[in-house]
């Protein structure tokens, strides 16, 4: 199994090419269901999470190719690492998605609503991925029931059925839900009538998917804000769709050079994606500008400062960013605290941390964090994809040597992340085996 070793110490300068943002392009990749034509997908980051997709999607019948790959080694760093892929679904050739399949990954639950609206019918297994709390289906199921679906849940399996299409109607999420946003927002794209989506997610990869279903012929209105229009259409077309740059990968790299010094330019960044994220990063000391190119952050030899921060849904402050967040604060000059309000159990990067030296303390979901003057390297354990990528930023920092075991969670969801980073001067390599 794969690892990452780490000698921590050296600054970042240099650019960092950022990716299309996995959270954007998984949803986008399951809209291609909607429609027998063919969905173009630009800015494809090459993850675990995708090709884990791609099988799913090709048990579902749907024919892929990819094209526009870079070659990264010979001058193609500073664009990326972006793919063009072609996803027909000409033929939906089973509308069952199995254990197998979808145990792997959450996200792949979400075909069940392209699938059902599309065929009238649909067989999902209960999800899997990562072990960061329950977050059950039942927004999925009581939101597909309010369009009309018959909905029975099976010795491990959803199945979803709806004769005569699904109907038009006005669902308000008892909580907010990127995931079943995401999926009924699809599933409304081809039902009969007007469907209000109210407390809908507003994330950026909502608005990406939006766009999406607009440029197929989808009519949507209000995408970014908490009430989604969708009047369906009886067919859907193909189109052409580039992914959004990665905010949470964005933000990661922005911390790195926070924890670790230096200037490092994060381009193709967009900064409106995750403003929130970039203030708190600029209360720490660092220097974070805007640019043409995409994102500047920038931070010279002075002390990290201790900052608050609770983890909200857009356009607060990332879930997806609070290990990272972490690992930043426990060099802090001072007590920071970090409150997680979107996953229950999203602090099991704190041991592992605390191998490095760091000071943290649970109460409850709440993360007290004391700042040390230094840590130090030791094998660590990745636990998930956001707490593995905690790890390697604190690695960055420690003296010594910092080996991350159980990279394949980073490779779930940040592309050649070594690489980058040991282009920016980062002393990190992959061992295999």
């Amino acid at each position: 199994m794969d690892r990452i070793r780490i000698v921590g110490g050296n600054p970042l300068a240099g650019t960092i090419p950022v990716s299309g943002a996995k959270n954007a392009a998984l949803p986008l990749m399951i809209a291609s269901l909607l429609t027998p034509q063919t969905l173009t997908l630009e800015n494809v980051p090459h993850l675990a999470d995708v090709e884990q997709l791609i099988r799913i999607l090709g048990n579902h019948g749907v024919d892929y190719s990819v094209n526009g790959k870079r070659d990264h080694q010979n001058g193609g760093t500073t664009s990326g690492y972006s793919r063009t892929i072609n996803f027909t679904a000409e033929n939906i050739v089973d509308t069952t998605a199995p254990y197998e399949l979808v145990s792997k990954m959450r996200a792949s639950f979400w075909v069940i609503g392209p699938v059902l609206a599309r065929m009238g019918e649909a067989k999902v297994s209960l999800p899997g991925g990562c072990a960061i709390g329950t977050r059950p289906v039942d927004l999925f199921i009581e939101g597909l029931q309010a369009l009309g679906a018959d909905i029975d849940v099976d010795t491990g399996y959803v199945v979803a059925k709806a004769k005569n299409r699904l109907r038009g109607n006005r669902y308000t999420f008892p909580k907010v839900s990127v995931g079943a946003t995401h999926v009924l927002m699809m599933a409304a794209s081809l039902a009969r009538g007007e469907t209000v989506l109210e407390n809908a997610a507003r994330e950026p990869e909502v608005v990406n998917l939006a766009e999406c279903l607009i440029a197929m012929g989808a009519k949507i209105h209000g995408a970014g804000t908490s009430t989604i229009t969708i009047e369906g259409v009886d067919e859907l077309s193909g189109a052409k769709v580039r992914v959004i740059p990665d905010r949470i990968e964005t933000g990661t790299y922005a911390m790195a050079v926070a924890m670790t010094g230096g200037d490092v330019l994060l381009e193709g960044a967009q900064p409106d994606l995750l403003e929130a994220a970039l203030d708190v990063i600029r209360k720490t000391g660092a220097e974070i500008t805007p640019t043409n190119a995409g994102i500047r952050v920038k931070r010279n030899g002075a002390g990290i400062a201790p900052v608050d921060v609770t983890t909200e849904p857009f356009p607060g402050f990332p879930t997806d960013l609070q290990a990272q967040f972490m690992g930043l604060m426990t060099m802090a000059k001072g007590k920071s605290r970090i409150t997680e309000t979107i996953f229950e159990n999203r602090f099991m990067h704190v041991q592992e941390l605390a191998r490095l030296g760091a000071h943290i303390t649970l109460s409850g979901q709440t993360a007290i964090v004391e700042g040390v003057s230094k840590l130090k390297g030791a094998p660590v354990m990745a636990t998930d994809l956001r707490a593995s990528v905690s790890l390697v930023i604190a690695g960055l920092a420690a003296e010594g040597e910092t080996t991350v075991n159980r990279v394949y969670h980073l490779d779930r969801g940040f592309e050649r992340l070594e690489e980058k980073l040991s282009g920016c001067g980062a002393v990190i390599e992959r061992i295999s085996g």
